[in-house]
C-alpha cells in the first residue's frame, strides 16, 4: 500500500537569487525515500512530498534551516524575485520580503504568481505574471493582469504609480482582497481584472 502524502512547497526565502545550502539540502533528504525526486518549478519553489504523518514535523525542521514553507494548490505563490544585483537596500529587498509575508500563501480562486524586481531593467519578469512590482528610484509601480503563457498571452497593467512601500502594501492586499471576495472559481487574475475592468480595480485598489 502507497504511503499517502502532501506535498510542500519550499526555497530560501526572499535573498540575492535562489540558492540553497549544502544543510538546507541535507534537511530536505531526510524526508525524502531514495527514488523520491524534487519538482523544480518555473516560480522558485522546490515542490516536495513528505508523508502525512511527517508534514508537522518536517515543517519545523526545514525552516529551523532557514528554509521557507508554502502550501500548494489555489493560493498565492511565495514572491518570485530578481537577483538584487545592486544591493539589499538599493533594490528594495525589505519591501520584498514584507510583500512576500503578507502575500504567500493566501487563499485565491486560482493560483496568482507574484513576481518583484529591483529596477527598471525588470529581471524578476513583474509585468508578465499576476502581479508585478518593479521599484523606480525611490517609489514603486503595482502592476496586475499578466499572463506569460498562452496564445493571448499579455502583459499586466499599471494599477499603482509611484507608490510608497506602504501604499505598496495596502494596494496589493487590496487586490489580493478584490479578488478572492470577487473571482470566480478557477479564474485566473488576468482574465477576473479583465471581466472586472482596470478601471474599476484601479479605483478599488489604490489607496
Amino acid at each position: 500500500m502507497t504511503e499517502e502524502t502532501q506535498k510542500l512547497a519550499v526555497n530560501g526565502g526572499i535573498g540575492f537569487g535562489s540558492k540553497l545550502n549544502a544543510r538546507q539540502l541535507a534537511t530536505l533528504a531526510t524526508y525524502m525515500a531514495e527514488d523520491d525526486e524534487l519538482e523544480l518549478t518555473t516560480f522558485q519553489q522546490l515542490y516536495v512530498d513528505i508523508p502525512k504523518d511527517q508534514v508537522s514535523e518536517a515543517t519545523e525542521a526545514f525552516r529551523a534551516v532557514g528554509l521557507s514553507v508554502y502550501p500548494v494548490g489555489n493560493f498565492v505563490k511565495s514572491l518570485r524575485t530578481c537577483n538584487f544585483c545592486k544591493g539589499s537596500e538599493q533594490e528594495g529587498m525589505p519591501v520584498a520580503k514584507e510583500i512576500n509575508e503578507r502575500i504567500a500563501g493566501r487563499p485565491v480562486p486560482f493560483t496568482v504568481r507574484a513576481a518583484y524586481t529591483g529596477c527598471a531593467v525588470g529581471c524578476g519578469e513583474p509585468r508578465a505574471n499576476d502581479i508585478g512590482v518593479m521599484k523606480m528610484k525611490d517609489t514603486y509601480n503595482l502592476y496586475a493582469g499578466g499572463k506569460a503563457k498562452g496564445i493571448d498571452a499579455q502583459l499586466g497593467e499599471i494599477v499603482l504609480e509611484d507608490a510608497t512601500p506602504e501604499e505598496l502594501y495596502q494596494a496589493i492586499d487590496r487586490l489580493i482582497d478584490l479578488y478572492a471576495a470577487e473571482g470566480k472559481k478557477r479564474e485566473p487574475l488576468a482574465k477576473f481584472v479583465y471581466r472586472y475592468g482596470m478601471d474599476q480595480v484601479r479605483a478599488l485598489v489604490a489607496p
